[in-house]
Parts: C-alpha cells; sequence; structure tokens
C-alpha cells in the first residue's frame, strides 16, 4: 500500500526516529465537494508558512479509509493531524483511530464539529446564525412553507442546523425535513420530495445539494 507521501511525491523523511516531523496530516473525505480543495489550500497555506508540509490524504470510495490514512500518518510520526470533515461528525461512528491519536499526543485539530470527550479543538460556523439568516431570507421572499435538507440523523452539525430551525419556528413538521447523503444525487432526491409535500423554499446542508434549492 502506498503511503499519501508517495501519493503525492513528497520525499520521505530519513531521520524521524526520536523526534516528529514537520510533517501535518490534512486528512478530508473527498475533493468532488468544492469546500475540501478550499479548506485544503487555505489550511496548506497556513501551514506551509509556519514551515509545516500539509500531507494531504483523501479518501476514495473502496480505498483508503480515514483509519488507515492515521496509521500511516502515525508510522511518518507527523506532528499534527487536521480533519476537515470525517468520521467524527457522526455521532454513531467508529472513533478509535481518534482516540489512538489522543494517546499518542498528536495535535489534532477538528474541523465542522467537535469530540466532546476528546478534547480536540474544533473550528466550526455557527450554525444556529447560518440557519437563522437563510430562513429569514426566506420568509423576506415570501416563503412561509420551508423546509430543510439534512444530512444522517447522527450527523452533529446537521443535528445543530435542525435544532437551530426549530428554534425559529417551533411548528416546523417533520414531513418538512428531509434527510440524505451528502451528494448532488442525494440532495436532489430529498428536494424533490420535500416539493412532493408543498415546501417551496429550502435550506440545504451541504454545497453539493445547493442546486436543488
Amino acid at each position: 500500500m502506498l503511503s499519501a507521501l508517495d501519493v503525492l511525491g513528497y520525499e520521505r523523511p530519513t531521520q524521524l526516529r526520536g523526534e516528529r516531523a514537520r510533517l501535518v496530516g490534512l486528512v478530508l473525505p473527498e475533493l468532488q465537494n468544492p469546500i475540501f480543495p478550499a479548506f485544503a489550500e487555505v489550511i496548506g497555506g497556513a501551514l506551509a508558512q509556519l514551515g509545516l508540509t500539509p500531507v494531504l490524504c483523501t479518501q476514495t470510495k473502496g480505498g483508503v479509509s480515514e483509519a488507515d490514512y492515521v496509521t500511516l500518518l502515525l508510522q511518518q510520526q507527523v506532528s499534527g493531524v487536521v480533519f476537515a470533515g470525517g468520521l467524527y461528525a457522526q455521532a454513531d461512528a467508529p472513533h478509535d483511530h481518534y482516540r489512538l491519536l489522543a494517546e499518542r499526543n498528536i495535535p489534532v485539530v477538528l474541523v465542522n464539529a467537535a469530540i466532546d470527550h476528546l478534547g480536540f479543538p474544533a473550528v466550526s460556523c455557527d450554525d444556529a446564525v447560518a440557519v437563522e439568516q437563510a430562513w429569514r431570507h426566506l420568509a423576506s421572499l415570501g416563503h412561509e412553507r420551508i423546509g430543510l435538507v439534512l444530512g444522517p440523523a447522527d450527523h452533529m452539525p446537521s443535528a445543530r442546523k435542525l435544532t437551530a430551525a426549530r428554534a425559529i419556528a417551533a411548528d416546523l413538521p417533520d414531513e418538512f425535513v428531509a434527510r440524505a447523503i451528502f451528494s448532488i444525487e442525494g440532495g436532489h432526491a430529498a428536494a424533490s420530495r420535500l416539493i412532493d409535500r408543498g415546501v417551496t423554499g429550502i435550506i440545504c446542508a451541504s454545497d453539493p445539494s445547493r442546486w436543488a434549492r
């Protein structure tokens, strides 16, 4: 199995024993969603300014898993890992590889969600403010039947968005909330269901779904 370093053409450090390399893993779930290449560009640039080399680890369907990437990064004795989207955003997903990083005292930063019991620092947008702004905008356009397209029930950012929506509209019907996998096809199917239920305005939780609003 090729390591992320080999795939990207980086030269493997030769003197790593006893100290960590100036490498930082950047683990992304995919590159089809334009938000993740944007994360990679910004985070990679910030790391380079600090004299650190980002090692991009992108998951592919049927390919190297997030846990496998963690193992590879630990073998390279990385100085830290940044996760921009991943299993940590799912409350019911396996988190053993994150615990392994914590046990090794590897600095970790999570983007868009958090694992409270591990204490990793996390960076996220304010979902409550985002949903409120989107809701008010649709309402100002005259929409009264507003629906939500969200991820799976255990997806923490989606749960935050749903909580924010119910704070604005306590009488939000369950049928106005559609869940889908994060893909254009999933967003289209969910939006179609909401439209069939009489929804006229839709707030989507993910960029690939935005065209189906």
